[in-house]
């Protein structure tokens, strides 16, 4: 299948010349003339490269980049930025929120096939390095402890019916590992294990990602899925409508988008980290789709509660970086293994795996000591957050964060005297980047002089 490119642009006439060109290359081209365009086509047609102009009437480029940047919707496409009133800081600006390259107006036609090409051979090659580090790292959950013995027992048990499965753990206890190994178990091994990580997508984009859009062909999550297993990490950050629609699918073995019914032959594996009866009795998770899920429950135990694993997934880990990374081989002493097993970890085994990684990078000696351990896994000092800093927590993610954006730059305009540029330089933001980011939170750095 031919690359598919989106073209954002504010000027038909560039729009439609790129669309001429890139057409004649062989590529599939859709063009957007605004960024709510653009957020529109990428949700229907899922492009492999986005060609995103930077001065648009509506909402820069630099801000759709930094939305798409922190919903996680640039794992599956690249992007690659336009201007003709660039400077050195919007290039950079642009790289560091993931944009792959910056091309300056007039466009050179043979730099930006280049560009193009090498973009789409990047993201060929991190799909296939991504392969390959799956097929690296275990695909069968690690340990011998009475814990994890059960688990499996009990997940190859389930393994011969087709009910859905509701997983609950805390973050890091390997609940997407439990899910895919329950999959390559079952009847529906031979078909697609679909995985959907819901946490941050907006409601709109949920509905995108399981239903698509009416008008639109691209396959969506239930569709891709189709035979096999969806795999849904967060599902209590499902939006309830979302839910409903989700439930109603399911059970009807079929959804409507527009004037299609699609059927649909999908096992449901849902994940949570939240306490269940918690989450239902706030509203979180519907109650019919928890009655639907919760035929078969199953915990996934804390990595405290089975420590006997832990020189088992050290060792593991160990092989894996000095394979994967070539980072070089150093071994745990016994008295650090010792140390590890009574240790609470709060992260799971991805905190143990980002340890093991840390210590090969950092350290000197093949013999990873206690004292080593110690000063690695000694949290910074905190201090408890004030009531009034407490309250943003029972905030919704983007109300949050706008408050703590505009605490933190009326901070910085009062430690530089209102200075803009410096406080620019402070906080790492061009110019021009954060004039428009006062501008949004409604701040006058002239009133912020001490």
């Amino acid at each position: 299948m031919n690359a598919h490119i989106l073209v954002v642009d504010d000027e038909p006439d560039i729009g439609h010349l790129l669309q001429e060109i890139l057409e004649d290359e062989g590529f599939a081209v859709s063009i957007a003339s605004n960024a709510h365009e653009a957020k529109q086509l990428r949700q229907e047609t899922r492009p492999d490269l986005v060609l995103l102009d930077i001065w648009m009437p509506d909402i820069d480029g630099i801000s759709l980049l930094k939305e798409w940047q922190e919903s996680g919707l640039l794992h599956d496409m690249v992007v690659v930025m336009m201007s003709g009133h660039g400077t050195v800081e919007t290039a950079v600006e642009a790289t560091r929120l993931g944009a792959y390259d910056f091309i300056e107006k007039p466009i050179a036609l043979a730099k930006l096939l280049i560009t193009i090409r090498r973009a789409l051979e990047m993201v060929g090659l991190q799909r296939e390095n991504s392969g390959l580090r799956r097929n690296i790292e275990t695909t069968e959950p690690l340990g011998h402890s009475t814990i994890m013995n059960t688990l499996r027992e009990q997940i190859k048990r389930m393994s011969h019916h087709e009910t859905p499965v509701l997983l609950s753990g805390e973050s890091g206890s390997g609940r997407a590992l439990f899910a895919q190994y329950l999959h390559r178990h079952s009847a529906r091994r031979a078909h697609p294990f679909v995985y959907v990580r819901v946490a941050g997508m907006s409601p709109d984009n949920q509905v995108t990602e399981l239903f698509g859009n009416e008008g639109s062909n691209a396959p969506t999550r239930l569709q891709q899925a189709h035979g096999g297993t969806l795999f849904i990490k967060d599902i209590v950050d499902l939006e309830a409508g979302v839910q409903a629609r989700l439930l109603s699918s399911l059970e009807n073995r079929a959804f409507v988008r527009g004037n299609q019914t699609i059927p649909i032959d999908v096992r449901l594996i849902a994940a949570t980290a939240y306490d269940v009866s918690q989450a239902v009795s706030m509203r979180k998770l519907r109650q019919d789709l928890f009655y639907y899920l919760n035929i078969v429950p199953l915990h996934i135990a804390p990595l405290r509660e089975h420590c006997e694993d832990v020189p088992e997934l050290l060792e593991y880990y160990i092989n894996v970086f000095v394979t994967q990374e070539s980072l070089p081989y150093r071994r745990f002493t016994v008295a650090a293994q010792n140390r590890l097993r009574n240790y609470h970890w709060p992260g799971g085994v991805r905190e143990l795996k980002n340890l093991v990684q840390r210590l090969l990078i950092l350290g000197s000696d093949i013999d990873i000591q206690v004292a080593e351990i110690e000063s690695t896994l000694s949290p910074p000092h905190r201090t408890a957050p004030a009531p009034a800093a407490m309250a943003i927590f029972d905030l919704p993610l983007r109300e949050a964060r706008e408050q703590f954006e505009r605490a933190y730059l009326e901070h910085q305009l009062l430690e530089s005297a209102g200075n803009v540029s410096k406080v620019a330089q402070r906080v790492g933001l061009e110019r021009t980047h954060l004039y428009r980011k006062l501008r949004a939170l409604d701040i006058d750095p002239k009133q912020t002089k001490k």
